[in-house]
Parts: structure tokens; sequence; C-alpha cells
């Protein structure tokens, strides 16, 4: 790739993630629609597409960009954070779950990582993994606990006596 085809594709990059900041998903799919490298593209523009898509509620051709993406930068977690999220809305936790918990791997430093899990378990009805995850996220990040009361993902736990319980440690 030519230095003028480089400073071309980084501008093209650059104003698809200021559509989507804009809250304009269209437009940066339409702006990466320009980018020329058909054969070759790379990560950062498969997963700009995917959040687009995503953006758009398109979940089957955000998965689509997504996974090609991670395919080409395997190490980056907001692709499985994408992806997991994307999962979730087709109704499959299962590959939610398993996208969240390959980003573990690579980082587990993450409480939004934790905090997601914590979600996913919870819809899937594994209670107690829900806990498990819900309180590494809190202990990583106490401001999660701010979001629990309006998080409809842990509805089918929130009577449980471990969640209760976890929720009422003072911190």
């Amino acid at each position: 790739m030519s230095l003028q085809s480089r400073i071309r594709y980084q501008r093209l990059l650059r104003e698809a993630e200021g559509y989507l900041e804009l809250n304009l998903p269209h437009l940066a799919v339409a702006t990466l629609a320009k980018i020329d490298d058909a054969g070759t593209l790379r990560s950062e523009h498969l997963y700009l597409l995917g959040e687009a898509y995503r953006a758009q509620g398109r979940f089957a051709e955000a998965i689509d960009a997504l996974q090609a993406s991670a395919e080409r930068a395997p190490s980056k977690i907001d692709i499985y954070l994408a992806l997991g999220w994307c999962y979730k809305r087709t109704g499959r936790l299962d590959l939610a779950i398993e996208s969240l918990e390959r980003a573990l791997e690579i980082d587990q430093t993450q409480a939004i990582l934790y905090y997601n899990l914590a979600c996913y378990r919870s819809l899937a009805g594994d209670k107690h993994r829900a806990v498990e995850f819900l309180s590494e996220a809190l202990r990583r990040d106490p401001e999660y606990r701010d979001l629990v009361s309006g998080e409809s993902d842990f509805d089918r736990v929130r009577d449980d006596p471990e969640f209760q319980a976890l929720l009422s440690v003072t911190v």
C-alpha cells in the first residue's frame, strides 16, 4: 500500500469513527465502503463496520464483520465484547458467553468483562456463576454496583440469597 493509500485509509477510518460517535452508523457504513482494499480488509476496518451494523440493529452482519476482525486481531477484547453483545441480541447466549470468556483469556483486568459475563450467565439461568462474575466485577470497579438495580439481565437472579448477600455488602 502506497503512502497516499495509507493516508486515505486512515482518514476514512477516522471519518467512520466520527460518524459512529455522532450516532450516524449509516454514514459510517457508506464511508467504510469507500475503502478499496477489498482483498485485504484489516481488523480495524472490519471492527468499525461491525460496530456500524450493530448500531443499526443488523446483528447478523455485525457478527460476520466482527468475527472477521477477530480472526485478524485475536487479542483485541473490544471485538469480543461487541460479539458478545450481538450474540446476546440474536438469542445465542452460549456464543455471547464464549466470546467474553475468550476476552478473559486475553485480559483478566477489565471489570466490564466480568459484569457482562454476570449478565449473560444470569440470563442463561446460571445463578452461581452470575454471582461469581458480578462479585469480581464489583471488586475490580465498585461503580458497577450502581448499574445492577436497573439491569433487567439480573431479574432471574435478583431473589437469589447469594445475589442479595453480594449486593448488601457495604463498600
